[in-house]
């Protein structure tokens, strides 16, 4: 009864407001009550809602008037274009895999593993932990922690093969997240105008960090078991190159892990360059069929600059990354991330450090590879019952993503807004190639959630892709 008769009365003022001129008094509450026979309480609620819609306002001791309607006045941002100047880098927009979407859509866009994947209960353990601890109300050394320096060192040592030098917990900077160290890196070691070689296709994110960087692109094709040697020579030796980014196991998009052979003969490469190799070991906790072995596990003369995340396996808001350099090349990164960011939070580091040393975290690694096994084996069944047409070169032992070429003339853009019209998203292989695309290639995660609508979403797929 309430809600109809303050329905009422807000209807009625509401006729009222449109013949008052604006800053027009409204009757008082006394008023209102009389005229309408309500009580004061469904008057008061009948103001509110009109105060919700900006139609009136309400001035305290003085009484509830008509809104005035503001005009703005468009601003004129022009000035800014002569200030700013052409930028280093045209601006790419966000990447498809960092959209969110409403939870009734089949998400094979995203770059992070569903929520069911996490560790949540260390998770919340941990952060409440941390909480209380010295680590809620303190500023961390610059490089990190140390005991989770120690961690991050120990963790590449367990790696590393008799008769090699092992890093130490000084060799490693902590940092907030992977994509912050790769725009450390490539500002530190690169630098504007400069040559820097990556792998084609490469992980979107590395190249829009070497965009803003200011760094010149210098792309190496590469398949399921990574680049040529042959070509990465070519390619130091043409552009004068000094720096490598690589992902050794399970790369973005492709999946792809290089055998012992090949990334012994990319060291080697490196090497002989005088260069750096950055290794992006970001799916480092996502073996399946496999266990990846660090490539800066073969190296103690400093060539590799090792990349680790915790960020997708741990939590998306523990936004916590290492990475371990030797020599004056860590020194220049250290000043740069120092100009940067002076230091992470201690509260993240001090809960990453918790999940990771919980004797629960192993069994969690051990629970997660059978889950992404049954998840891609889904997946690859969906896409080979009902998407023939899409051809899977490699299936990964590792990492979150299926990467499909589909027949040439695709019209992949078009494709994604189709599937998205029918509720199904995925990812435009285009924007994983630092230059222009090899071919019609779409990425598909395999750890996006409801694995149980994988069947329907490739189902969809196909039928959208066999309509031309």
């Amino acid at each position: 009864m309430n809600n109809d008769s303050s329905s009422r009365i807000a209807a009625a003022l509401r006729e009222w407001i449109t013949k008052a001129p604006p800053g027009s008094r409204l009757p008082s509450t006394r008023t209102l009550v009389a005229e309408h026979q309500a009580s004061p309480v469904t008057v008061q609620k009948a103001l509110q809602s009109l105060t919700a819609q900006g139609l009136v306002e309400s001035r305290p001791g003085v009484g509830t008037f008509v809104r005035a309607v503001r005009t703005a006045r468009p601003a004129d941002y022009g000035w800014q274009t002569a200030a700013l100047r052409a930028p280093l880098a045209t601006a790419r927009a966000t990447s498809a895999a960092m959209r969110d979407v409403p939870n009734d859509i089949v998400a094979f866009h995203s770059g992070y593993p569903a929520r069911e994947l996490l560790p949540e209960r260390l998770v919340r353990s941990a952060l409440a932990r941390v909480a209380r601890s010295e680590a809620a109300l303190s500023r961390t050394p610059a490089a990190g922690l140390p005991e989770l320096q120690s961690w991050f060192a120990q963790e590449l040592e367990t790696a590393t093969p008799l008769g090699f030098t092992p890093p130490a917990p000084g060799d490693v900077t902590v940092l907030p997240g992977s994509q912050s160290g790769l725009g450390s890196v490539f500002r530190s070691l690169v630098g504007t105008g400069q040559p820097l070689v990556v792998e084609s296709p490469t992980y979107w994110g590395a190249v829009l960090a070497a965009g803003q960087a200011g760094v010149r692109l210098v792309p190496v094709p590469s398949g399921p078991q990574g680049p040529d040697p042959d070509d990465l020579d070519r390619a130091f030796a043409e552009s004068g190159a000094r720096l490598f980014y690589a992902q050794p196991n399970y790369a973005n998009p492709t999946g792809a892990q290089w055998p012992a052979e090949r990334a012994d003969r990319i060291l080697e490469v490196a090497r002989a360059h005088g260069a750096f190799a950055l290794e992006d070991d970001w799916a480092h906790d996502f073996g399946i069929t496999t266990a990846p072995v660090p490539l800066a596990s073969r190296d103690d003369g400093g060539h590799v600059l090792y990349l680790r995340s915790l960020t997708k396996s741990v939590s998306p808001a523990i936004r916590v990354a290492a990475l371990i350099a030797r020599g004056p090349a860590r020194e220049r990164i250290l000043a740069e991330r120092g100009a940067e960011s002076m230091y992470v939070s201690g509260l993240l580091q001090a809960a990453a450090l918790d999940v990771v040393t919980q004797p629960a975290w192993q069994s969690h690694l051990r629970s997660l590879r059978q889950q992404l096994l049954a998840r891609r084996d889904l997946l690859l069944a969906g896409l080979r019952e009902h998407v023939p047409q899409a051809h899977v070169a490699h299936v990964p032992s590792g990492g979150l993503n299926l990467w499909a070429q589909l027949p040439d003339g695709t019209d992949v853009a078009r494709l994604a807004r189709e599937c998205e019209a029918e509720g199904v998203l995925i990812a435009p292989g285009a924007e994983w190639f630092p230059a222009e695309s090899a071919g019609a290639f779409i990425r598909l995660n395999y750890a996006g959630p409801n694995p149980s609508a994988f069947t329907e979403g490739t189902r969809i797929l196909g039928e959208v892709l066999g309509r031309g």
